[in-house]
Protein backbone atom coordinates (compact mmCIF):
# COMPACT_ATOMS: atom_id res chain seq x y z
CA UNK A 1 0.00 0.00 0.00
CA UNK A 2 1.38 3.41 -0.93
CA UNK A 3 2.08 6.12 1.63
CA UNK A 4 -0.69 8.21 0.11
CA UNK A 5 -3.24 5.44 0.58
CA UNK A 6 -2.05 4.81 4.14
CA UNK A 7 -2.70 8.45 4.94
CA UNK A 8 -6.17 8.26 3.38
CA UNK A 9 -7.15 5.21 5.41
CA UNK A 10 -5.78 6.78 8.60
CA UNK A 11 -7.82 9.92 8.05
CA UNK A 12 -10.90 7.81 7.39
CA UNK A 13 -10.42 5.90 10.64
CA UNK A 14 -10.03 9.11 12.61
CA UNK A 15 -13.26 10.52 11.23
CA UNK A 16 -15.20 7.29 11.76
CA UNK A 17 -15.73 6.76 8.04
CA UNK A 18 -15.24 3.66 5.91
CA UNK A 19 -13.19 4.57 2.88
CA UNK A 20 -13.66 2.40 -0.18
CA UNK A 21 -10.87 1.59 -2.57
CA UNK A 22 -10.51 4.11 -5.41
CA UNK A 23 -13.07 3.45 -8.14
CA UNK A 24 -11.84 2.34 -11.54
CA UNK A 25 -13.76 4.42 -14.02
CA UNK A 26 -12.89 2.16 -16.93
CA UNK A 27 -14.56 -0.80 -15.22
CA UNK A 28 -17.71 1.12 -14.23
CA UNK A 29 -19.60 2.47 -17.26
CA UNK A 30 -21.55 5.64 -16.61
CA UNK A 31 -25.17 5.09 -15.61
CA UNK A 32 -28.25 7.27 -15.98
CA UNK A 33 -31.89 6.87 -14.99
CA UNK A 34 -35.18 8.72 -15.39
CA UNK A 35 -38.70 8.30 -14.02
CA UNK A 36 -41.82 10.35 -14.80
CA UNK A 37 -45.41 10.62 -13.65
CA UNK A 38 -48.51 12.17 -15.14
CA UNK A 39 -50.72 12.37 -12.07
CA UNK A 40 -52.75 9.96 -9.98
CA UNK A 41 -56.36 8.93 -10.07
CA UNK A 42 -56.98 5.71 -11.99
CA UNK A 43 -59.19 3.59 -9.75
CA UNK A 44 -59.41 0.30 -11.65
CA UNK A 45 -59.07 -1.25 -15.07
CA UNK A 46 -61.85 -0.28 -17.41
CA UNK A 47 -62.02 3.36 -16.30
CA UNK A 48 -60.13 4.32 -19.46
CA UNK A 49 -61.09 3.44 -23.01
CA UNK A 50 -58.42 1.47 -24.91
CA UNK A 51 -57.77 4.56 -26.99
CA UNK A 52 -57.26 6.77 -23.94
CA UNK A 53 -55.05 4.15 -22.31
CA UNK A 54 -52.86 4.06 -25.40
CA UNK A 55 -52.73 7.84 -25.61
CA UNK A 56 -51.62 8.24 -22.00
CA UNK A 57 -48.88 5.65 -22.42
CA UNK A 58 -47.71 7.35 -25.61
CA UNK A 59 -47.51 10.65 -23.73
CA UNK A 60 -45.42 9.09 -20.98
CA UNK A 61 -43.19 7.42 -23.58
CA UNK A 62 -42.60 10.76 -25.31
CA UNK A 63 -41.57 12.38 -22.03
CA UNK A 64 -39.23 9.51 -21.19
CA UNK A 65 -37.64 9.65 -24.61
CA UNK A 66 -37.11 13.42 -24.36
CA UNK A 67 -35.36 13.11 -21.01
CA UNK A 68 -33.40 10.01 -22.03
CA UNK A 69 -32.07 11.79 -25.11
CA UNK A 70 -30.44 14.34 -22.81
CA UNK A 71 -29.02 11.74 -20.44
CA UNK A 72 -27.69 9.43 -23.17
CA UNK A 73 -25.71 12.35 -24.59
CA UNK A 74 -24.13 13.05 -21.21
CA UNK A 75 -26.42 15.96 -20.40
CA UNK A 76 -27.40 17.02 -16.90
CA UNK A 77 -30.23 15.60 -14.83
CA UNK A 78 -31.55 19.15 -14.59
CA UNK A 79 -31.84 19.44 -18.38
CA UNK A 80 -33.40 15.98 -18.53
CA UNK A 81 -36.21 16.60 -16.04
CA UNK A 82 -37.01 19.95 -17.63
CA UNK A 83 -37.17 18.34 -21.09
CA UNK A 84 -39.42 15.53 -19.86
CA UNK A 85 -41.81 17.84 -18.04
CA UNK A 86 -42.04 20.26 -20.98
CA UNK A 87 -43.32 17.39 -23.13
CA UNK A 88 -46.01 16.61 -20.55
CA UNK A 89 -46.92 20.30 -20.23
CA UNK A 90 -47.48 20.43 -23.99
CA UNK A 91 -49.75 17.36 -23.95
CA UNK A 92 -53.41 18.33 -23.30
CA UNK A 93 -54.11 14.94 -21.69
CA UNK A 94 -52.22 16.01 -18.58
CA UNK A 95 -53.11 18.67 -16.01
CA UNK A 96 -50.10 20.94 -16.57
CA UNK A 97 -49.52 23.66 -19.14
CA UNK A 98 -51.91 23.11 -22.04
CA UNK A 99 -54.83 21.13 -20.65
CA UNK A 100 -54.58 22.50 -17.13
CA UNK A 101 -57.76 22.54 -15.06
CA UNK A 102 -59.75 25.71 -14.39
CA UNK A 103 -60.12 27.65 -11.18
CA UNK A 104 -63.56 28.54 -9.80
CA UNK A 105 -63.30 31.81 -11.72
CA UNK A 106 -62.60 30.00 -15.01
CA UNK A 107 -58.87 30.73 -15.20
CA UNK A 108 -55.83 28.52 -15.65
CA UNK A 109 -53.33 29.14 -12.83
CA UNK A 110 -50.16 27.10 -13.14
CA UNK A 111 -47.58 25.98 -10.56
CA UNK A 112 -44.15 24.41 -11.12
CA UNK A 113 -40.87 23.68 -9.35
CA UNK A 114 -37.41 22.36 -10.18
CA UNK A 115 -34.48 21.45 -7.93
CA UNK A 116 -30.82 20.67 -8.60
CA UNK A 117 -29.51 17.97 -6.26
CA UNK A 118 -25.89 18.96 -6.90
CA UNK A 119 -26.21 22.51 -5.56
CA UNK A 120 -29.52 22.35 -3.64
CA UNK A 121 -30.62 25.33 -5.68
CA UNK A 122 -34.31 25.44 -6.50
CA UNK A 123 -36.86 27.57 -8.27
CA UNK A 124 -40.64 27.55 -8.32
CA UNK A 125 -43.65 29.54 -9.47
CA UNK A 126 -47.29 29.62 -8.39
CA UNK A 127 -50.41 30.95 -10.07
CA UNK A 128 -48.80 31.91 -13.37
CA UNK A 129 -51.14 32.49 -16.30
CA UNK A 130 -49.17 33.27 -19.43
CA UNK A 131 -46.04 31.11 -19.60
CA UNK A 132 -46.34 28.25 -22.07
CA UNK A 133 -43.95 26.03 -20.10
CA UNK A 134 -44.05 26.88 -16.38
CA UNK A 135 -41.24 24.43 -15.60
CA UNK A 136 -38.85 26.58 -17.65
CA UNK A 137 -40.01 29.63 -15.71
CA UNK A 138 -39.27 27.79 -12.46
CA UNK A 139 -35.77 27.09 -13.73
CA UNK A 140 -35.33 30.76 -14.64
CA UNK A 141 -36.29 31.71 -11.08
CA UNK A 142 -33.59 29.33 -9.82
CA UNK A 143 -30.86 30.48 -12.20
CA UNK A 144 -31.65 34.12 -12.92
CA UNK A 145 -33.10 35.50 -9.70
CA UNK A 146 -32.02 35.57 -6.05
CA UNK A 147 -35.30 33.93 -5.03
CA UNK A 148 -36.82 30.45 -4.81
CA UNK A 149 -40.57 31.09 -5.24
CA UNK A 150 -42.38 33.74 -7.29
CA UNK A 151 -46.16 33.97 -7.51
CA UNK A 152 -48.98 35.30 -9.68
CA UNK A 153 -48.54 38.73 -11.31
CA UNK A 154 -44.92 39.01 -10.23
CA UNK A 155 -44.08 35.62 -11.70
CA UNK A 156 -45.87 36.54 -14.94
CA UNK A 157 -43.87 39.76 -15.14
CA UNK A 158 -40.59 37.96 -14.47
CA UNK A 159 -41.43 35.50 -17.25
CA UNK A 160 -41.81 38.33 -19.75
CA UNK A 161 -38.57 39.95 -18.62
CA UNK A 162 -36.73 36.65 -19.07
CA UNK A 163 -38.03 36.35 -22.63
CA UNK A 164 -39.84 33.04 -22.08
CA UNK A 165 -42.50 32.01 -24.58
CA UNK A 166 -45.86 33.51 -23.65
CA UNK A 167 -49.29 32.09 -24.45
CA UNK A 168 -52.79 33.52 -24.45
CA UNK A 169 -55.47 32.06 -22.16
CA UNK A 170 -56.96 30.29 -25.20
CA UNK A 171 -53.81 28.19 -25.57
CA UNK A 172 -54.35 26.46 -22.22
CA UNK A 173 -58.07 25.83 -22.84
CA UNK A 174 -59.40 22.34 -23.53
CA UNK A 175 -63.06 21.44 -23.83
CA UNK A 176 -62.72 18.48 -21.46
CA UNK A 177 -61.30 20.62 -18.65
CA UNK A 178 -63.98 23.27 -19.17
CA UNK A 179 -66.71 20.64 -18.87
CA UNK A 180 -65.11 19.47 -15.64
CA UNK A 181 -65.39 22.99 -14.24
CA UNK A 182 -69.05 23.22 -15.25
CA UNK A 183 -69.69 19.90 -13.49
CA UNK A 184 -67.85 21.15 -10.41
CA UNK A 185 -69.99 24.29 -10.34
CA UNK A 186 -73.13 22.13 -10.25
CA UNK A 187 -71.86 19.86 -7.49
CA UNK A 188 -68.59 20.79 -5.81
CA UNK A 189 -68.56 17.52 -3.89
CA UNK A 190 -68.87 15.27 -6.94
CA UNK A 191 -65.84 13.17 -7.86
CA UNK A 192 -64.55 14.74 -11.04
CA UNK A 193 -62.57 12.79 -13.62
CA UNK A 194 -61.71 9.80 -11.41
CA UNK A 195 -59.21 8.64 -14.02
CA UNK A 196 -57.12 11.74 -13.34
CA UNK A 197 -58.27 13.02 -9.97
CA UNK A 198 -54.88 14.41 -8.94
CA UNK A 199 -53.42 15.95 -12.06
CA UNK A 200 -49.76 16.81 -11.81
CA UNK A 201 -46.76 15.86 -13.91
CA UNK A 202 -43.19 15.33 -12.78
CA UNK A 203 -39.79 13.82 -13.46
CA UNK A 204 -36.75 12.70 -11.47
CA UNK A 205 -33.37 11.81 -12.95
CA UNK A 206 -29.81 10.69 -12.31
CA UNK A 207 -27.20 11.72 -14.88
CA UNK A 208 -23.87 10.18 -15.85
CA UNK A 209 -22.03 12.53 -13.49
CA UNK A 210 -24.02 11.16 -10.55
CA UNK A 211 -26.21 14.24 -10.04
CA UNK A 212 -29.95 14.06 -9.39
CA UNK A 213 -32.73 16.54 -10.11
CA UNK A 214 -36.50 16.77 -9.73
CA UNK A 215 -39.21 18.75 -11.51
CA UNK A 216 -42.97 19.06 -11.01
CA UNK A 217 -45.70 21.01 -12.83
CA UNK A 218 -49.46 21.28 -12.36
CA UNK A 219 -52.64 23.16 -13.04
CA UNK A 220 -53.79 22.39 -9.50
CA UNK A 221 -57.35 21.44 -8.55
CA UNK A 222 -60.53 22.04 -10.53
CA UNK A 223 -62.46 24.86 -8.87
CA UNK A 224 -59.60 26.07 -6.67
CA UNK A 225 -60.17 29.52 -5.13
CA UNK A 226 -58.45 32.38 -3.34
CA UNK A 227 -55.10 31.81 -5.04
CA UNK A 228 -54.77 28.30 -3.63
CA UNK A 229 -51.30 26.77 -3.98
CA UNK A 230 -50.66 23.06 -3.54
CA UNK A 231 -47.52 21.08 -2.85
CA UNK A 232 -46.01 21.05 -6.35
CA UNK A 233 -44.09 24.36 -6.08
CA UNK A 234 -43.25 23.89 -2.40
CA UNK A 235 -39.66 22.68 -2.08
CA UNK A 236 -39.59 19.77 0.35
CA UNK A 237 -43.30 19.00 -0.06
CA UNK A 238 -43.98 18.16 -3.71
CA UNK A 239 -40.46 18.52 -5.09
CA UNK A 240 -37.00 17.81 -3.67
CA UNK A 241 -33.54 16.62 -4.77
CA UNK A 242 -30.23 16.02 -3.01
CA UNK A 243 -27.19 14.37 -4.56
CA UNK A 244 -26.26 11.00 -3.16
CA UNK A 245 -29.67 10.60 -1.53
CA UNK A 246 -32.70 10.99 -3.78
CA UNK A 247 -34.96 13.10 -5.98
CA UNK A 248 -38.75 13.21 -5.56
CA UNK A 249 -41.82 14.50 -7.40
CA UNK A 250 -45.28 14.08 -5.89
CA UNK A 251 -48.90 14.21 -7.05
CA UNK A 252 -52.02 14.17 -4.96
CA UNK A 253 -54.03 16.11 -2.39
CA UNK A 254 -51.36 18.75 -1.96
CA UNK A 255 -52.40 20.06 1.43
CA UNK A 256 -51.51 16.68 2.97
CA UNK A 257 -48.18 16.42 1.18
CA UNK A 258 -47.31 19.88 2.50
CA UNK A 259 -48.26 18.94 6.06
CA UNK A 260 -46.05 15.83 5.90
CA UNK A 261 -43.13 17.52 4.09
CA UNK A 262 -43.45 14.48 1.86
CA UNK A 263 -40.60 14.94 -0.63
CA UNK A 264 -38.00 15.85 2.00
CA UNK A 265 -39.35 13.16 4.31
CA UNK A 266 -38.71 10.51 1.68
CA UNK A 267 -35.09 11.61 1.27
CA UNK A 268 -34.59 11.72 5.04
CA UNK A 269 -35.86 8.17 5.33
CA UNK A 270 -32.95 7.10 3.12
CA UNK A 271 -30.33 9.33 4.72
CA UNK A 272 -31.30 8.94 8.37
CA UNK A 273 -33.10 5.60 8.62
CA UNK A 274 -31.23 3.64 5.97
CA UNK A 275 -34.39 2.63 4.13
CA UNK A 276 -34.32 1.57 0.50
CA UNK A 277 -35.86 3.91 -2.03
CA UNK A 278 -39.01 1.77 -2.28
CA UNK A 279 -39.32 1.46 1.50
CA UNK A 280 -39.00 5.24 1.78
CA UNK A 281 -41.62 5.79 -0.93
CA UNK A 282 -44.05 3.39 0.74
CA UNK A 283 -43.39 4.80 4.20
CA UNK A 284 -43.94 8.36 3.05
CA UNK A 285 -47.20 7.44 1.36
CA UNK A 286 -48.28 5.66 4.54
CA UNK A 287 -47.80 8.91 6.45
CA UNK A 288 -49.95 10.70 3.86
CA UNK A 289 -52.65 8.05 4.11
CA UNK A 290 -52.64 8.24 7.92
CA UNK A 291 -53.74 11.88 7.92
CA UNK A 292 -56.32 11.39 5.16
CA UNK A 293 -54.42 12.27 1.98
CA UNK A 294 -54.43 10.56 -1.41
CA UNK A 295 -52.06 10.46 -4.34
CA UNK A 296 -48.66 9.17 -5.27
CA UNK A 297 -45.03 10.02 -5.88
CA UNK A 298 -41.97 9.00 -7.85
CA UNK A 299 -38.44 8.92 -6.52
CA UNK A 300 -34.94 7.95 -7.56
CA UNK A 301 -31.96 7.29 -5.31
CA UNK A 302 -28.29 8.20 -5.73
CA UNK A 303 -27.64 4.99 -7.67
CA UNK A 304 -30.50 5.54 -10.10
CA UNK A 305 -32.96 3.05 -8.59
CA UNK A 306 -36.51 4.24 -9.18
CA UNK A 307 -39.50 3.83 -6.87
CA UNK A 308 -43.20 4.56 -7.24
CA UNK A 309 -45.44 5.02 -4.21
CA UNK A 310 -49.21 5.44 -4.09
CA UNK A 311 -52.08 4.60 -1.78
CA UNK A 312 -55.43 3.36 -3.12
CA UNK A 313 -55.18 5.16 -6.47
CA UNK A 314 -53.43 4.36 -9.69
CA UNK A 315 -50.80 6.64 -11.20
CA UNK A 316 -49.61 7.38 -14.72
CA UNK A 317 -45.94 6.49 -14.46
CA UNK A 318 -42.89 5.36 -16.39
CA UNK A 319 -39.15 4.76 -16.26
CA UNK A 320 -36.13 4.38 -18.50
CA UNK A 321 -32.44 3.90 -17.75
CA UNK A 322 -29.08 2.97 -19.21
CA UNK A 323 -29.65 -0.62 -18.08
CA UNK A 324 -33.23 -0.73 -19.42
CA UNK A 325 -33.21 1.76 -22.32
CA UNK A 326 -36.74 1.03 -23.59
CA UNK A 327 -39.50 3.19 -22.05
CA UNK A 328 -41.67 1.23 -19.60
CA UNK A 329 -44.99 2.55 -18.38
CA UNK A 330 -47.81 1.64 -16.01
CA UNK A 331 -51.18 3.16 -15.16
CA UNK A 332 -53.30 0.97 -12.94
CA UNK A 333 -52.80 0.27 -9.25
CA UNK A 334 -52.66 -3.48 -9.86
CA UNK A 335 -50.11 -3.07 -12.65
CA UNK A 336 -46.45 -3.60 -11.62
CA UNK A 337 -44.47 -0.36 -11.64
CA UNK A 338 -41.51 -0.21 -14.03
CA UNK A 339 -38.08 -0.80 -12.53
Amino acid sequence: MTLQNLRRFALAALSGLVLAAPARAAESPAQWSLAVHGGAGVLERGELTPEKDKAYRAGLDAALEAGAKVLKAGGSSLDAVEAAVRVLEDNPLFNAGKGAVFTAEGRNELDAAIMDGATLKAGSVAGVTRTRNPISLARAVMEKSPHVLLAREGADQFSKEMGLEQASPEYFYTEERWKQLLAWRKDQHAMLDPTHLFGTVGAVALDQAGHVAAATSTGGMTGKRWGRVGDSPIIGAGTYARDGVCAVSATGSGEYFIRESAARQLCDRLAWKGETIQQAADGTMASITKIGGDGGLIAIDGQGRAAFGMNDLGMYRGAISSTAPTPRTAIYADEPSPR
